[in-house]
């Protein structure tokens, strides 16, 4: 939307100017008025409205629309991810006077001003959209339309994508998954790979007993074998490597010598075992303590793991039942504390230390932290380092934060992260995978070969 942009000398005022000629699927022109709108309902939504990305616009004042054309942002503090948090993808632009017309109308209506236009969709069977004809980048998009279609299970998704029925599946298959399709394609298939932006993690009610006692917490990560898990779930699932709070490889993830100094991180299993039976013992935990570990209903990474860590706990005298369910009940009880246990994700479309230490921010802070834990010293941290714009100045705080949220206390923390494997049929071009499935998807540069 913005063809340009710029700051103030002191950095608070960030001024947008609005590339002229947008125009919203029903006609409409899009204006600085609509991403004034948008980004209100998002960082200032009204009451009754949740907005689960407020949190990350804590430093923004106000925004105003002085012109057509001129967006300006003032902040309350200089931010190293303000821009990074406006580049969202979830952030697309509404319109002004549908917002007005009814604050709710996006719930049940589509309408943006991107490279495709809605036609059509089927809950759980598919979503179509058509080529938008006043799309503001002549030429583009190059395909006349595409149609999206749900599949739940592995297996019928291999076969959609082995006999054509699809060309890609974006998500992401298991590298056994990857061997089907490309041995059913032969020489037609495509491999892309790139580690993901993604985790899965344990989050535990830190209101509930004794899940509010540290030793307990770290007593359930140290009996976890990731190294064995990384070796086992990789042939099985997309889960893979193992890391902390930033995915391995990025610029702000713990070395490997470093991180293995993290309780529940080392390569001695044994040894940690032996130290989480000592904790639970010192805790008053009893030999066979039960509790139940819910997840979400998905097979890969979810169900998988579930299994794996009622195992690992298993190996110190736990006796942990194990309860997927459907996506809505399973948030439902996460957000409302229904859980003693819960296996959690954590994604993003960027590595950015602010997008994923949003979700080890005190309960009261970050929608997304579901362990219901306050801590002022994580939020300290958090507060400290957002506001620093030099990375060399941010890593020492950042790993200060790491080694609080997911080893001294262990209110919660990853298990592993993820691979993305896209195995496609050779007619589809101009796609190129990236670490997250949330970005470049647009399908505005993709097209067809024969």
């Amino acid at each position: 939307v913005a063809e340009s942009w710029s700051f103030s000398r002191d950095g608070l005022t960030a001024t947008f100017k609005i590339r002229q000629g947008i125009k919203f699927h029903d006609g409409t022109a899009l204006t600085a008025h609509d991403v004034k709108a948008t980004y209100d309902k998002i960082i200032f939504p009204q009451e009754g409205v949740a907005s689960a990305r407020k949190a990350s616009y804590a430093m923004v004042d106000k925004v105003e629309a002085p012109e057509d054309l001129t967006v300006v942002f003032k902040l309350k503090h200089i931010a190293a991810s303000f821009l990074a948090n406006l580049a969202s993808p979830w952030n697309f632009i509404y319109s002004a006077a549908k917002l007005k017309q009814d604050p709710r109308w996006y719930e049940k209506n589509v309408m943006g001003s991107g490279p495709f236009i809605f036609v059509d969709h089927v809950a759980g069977s598919h979503w179509v959209g058509k080529k938008n004809p006043n799309y503001f980048m002549a030429g583009r998009p190059y395909l006349d339309g595409f149609k999206a279609v749900f599949i739940r299970d592995t297996a019928p998704r291999i076969a959609a994508v082995r006999s054509g029925q699809a060309v890609v599946e974006f998500r992401g298959f298991n590298p056994a998954a990857r061997d089907d399709v490309v041995k059913s394609l032969g020489d037609k298939a495509v491999v892309q790979e790139s580690p993901w932006a993604c985790n899965i993690l344990v989050a535990f009610n830190n209101e509930k007993k004794p899940f509010n006692d540290p030793r307990v917490r770290r007593a359930l990560s140290l009996a976890i074998d990731r190294n064995e898990a990384s070796k086992a779930l990789a042939q099985i699932s997309v889960m893979k490597y193992i890391g902390g709070v930033f995915r391995p490889g990025s610029q702000f993830a713990t070395p490997p010598n470093e991180l293995t100094k993290l309780a529940g991180f080392g390569k001695n299993i044994d040894a940690a075992r032996a130290e989480a039976r000592r904790l639970l013992k010192e805790a008053g935990v009893a030999e066979g303590f039960s509790f139940v570990l819910k997840n979400r209903n998905v097979k890969e990474p979810y169900e998988v793991t579930g299994v794996y860590l009622v195992d690992q706990w298993r190996k110190i005298g736990l006796n942990v039942t194990h309860q997927p369910l459907e996506g809505g009940p399973y948030f439902n009880d996460l957000r409302q504390g229904n859980f003693d246990a819960g296996v959690d994700f954590d994604c993003e479309f960027m590595d950015e230390p602010d997008l994923y230490l949003l979700k080890y921010l005190s309960s009261d802070k970050s929608p997304v932290n579901y362990a219901r834990y306050k801590d002022a010293t994580l939020d300290e941290l958090y507060d400290r380092q957002s506001r620093m714009l030099d990375l060399q100045d941010r890593l020492p705080i950042i790993r200060q934060m790491e080694k609080r949220a997911i080893a001294e206390q262990a209110y919660q923390f990853p298990i592993l992260w993820w691979q993305r494997v896209i195995p496609h049929n050779s007619r589809l071009k101009g796609w190129k995978i990236g670490p997250s499935h949330y970005v470049n998807q647009d399908l505005r540069d993709v097209w067809l070969g024969q």
